[in-house]
């Protein structure tokens, strides 16, 4: 008798082959065989424009003057953005900056302090 692997949604074990595929009878949850030996999810890698990787809470800096969209102010070069959050996007930090409120900003665009 073949082990097949847990649903990785709901965690049943009584999973079934259905040809390329798995599926869960409980929650209807399909997925392939390879994602099913390989169940752990990769979380996208952020990195700075000088290639540094970055992590939520971060601090960085601007490294280009940014217009900000709907305003007529710039973010300056040089300003300091504290505790970065990231998320998945185009944008993919989210944070917010004093005299501004909340933005989000591209990775490329900022260097880790």
């Amino acid at each position: 008798m073949s082990t097949l692997p847990n649903c990785p949604t709901c965690n049943s074990e009584y999973t079934y082959e259905d040809g390329a595929n798995l599926v869960c009878p409980e929650c209807s949850h399909e997925w392939s065989k390879e994602a099913g030996a390989d169940s752990t999810e990769e979380k996208k890698i952020v990195k700075d424009a000088n290639g540094n990787v970055l992590n939520d809470g971060d601090t960085v800096t601007v490294i280009k003057d940014l217009k900000v969209k709907g305003s007529s102010s710039v973010l300056k070069i040089g300003t300091r953005v504290k505790n970065i959050r990231l998320v998945e996007g185009d944008h993919d930090i989210d944070c917010k900056i004093d005299g501004f409120g909340a933005m989000k900003l591209k990775s490329e665009f900022v260097k880790k302090v």
